[in-house]
């Protein structure tokens, strides 16, 4: 019986592993793209025949697969990234089983607010290694989104749509995806902290599922 648990717990790493590789090289392949519109068509194919057929997809048996607004150039941005402000506090959220993830506010994009009605933050994930989160709400959130917000980056799980040439941070909407829990209650994901809710309407990226979820696998 243990060696049966042992098996299953490694068989759920190993595919969690090659999930997250299979990710971060989808991300490769969008930031060594010319066009953003053909590389969104091609991170679009490929997550749906993720999320179709992968062991460690959250989606639910009836196959049905994420949707998306229609690809937006208005809303890809190269963004300037100001230093967050020093009484800027830091967010400690829950994550299940995992306990809490604490973000530290480390960076403000400068010129997002003309467009987008305010800056975002930028968070940095502590823990082993670390990295770069940014999650948001906007106008959609709750209606033809998921109403906990969508993430942009999420560089630990490999999300990163990288820089331009000239060093500015990549932040294209049309590539905005939903958590896990939008999935399924069986995940709890870190949510938007409110300082990152929008007061326009985002529509790009992914919308709001449109299925009931399945029991976690067994």
């Amino acid at each position: 019986m243990a060696g049966t648990a042992q098996e299953a717990l490694r068989d759920q790493f190993v595919t969690l592993w090659e999930w997250r590789r299979r990710v971060a090289g989808l991300y490769a392949d969008v930031r060594a793209h010319e066009h953003p519109a053909q590389a969104w068509s091609g991170w679009q194919h490929e997550r749906a025949e993720l999320f179709r057929n992968h062991p460690q997809s959250p989606l639910s048996e009836s196959g049905v697969l994420p949707s998306y607004f229609a690809y937006d150039p208005s809303l890809r941005f190269e963004a300037d990234l100001t230093a967050a402000p020093a009484d800027a506090a830091p967010h400690s959220l829950p994550a299940g089983k995992d306990g809490s993830v604490a973000l530290i506010p480390f960076a403000i994009t400068g010129n997002l607010a003309a467009r987008l009605g305010r800056e975002l933050t930028l968070y940095w994930i502590e823990g082993y290694g670390g990295g770069v989160f940014l999650p948001f709400l906007d106008r959609t959130s709750g209606s033809s989104t998921y109403d906990g917000g969508r993430y942009l980056l999420d560089t630990i799980k490999g999300a990163d749509l990288g820089h331009s040439k000239d060093g500015k941070v990549i932040l294209d909407f049309n590539f905005a995806y939903n958590p896990s829990c939008a999935y399924s209650d069986v995940w709890v994901c870190p949510l938007a902290p409110l300082v990152n809710r929008l007061p326009v309407a985002i529509e790009a990226g992914e919308m709001t599922p449109q299925f009931l979820p399945r029991p976690l696998r067994s």
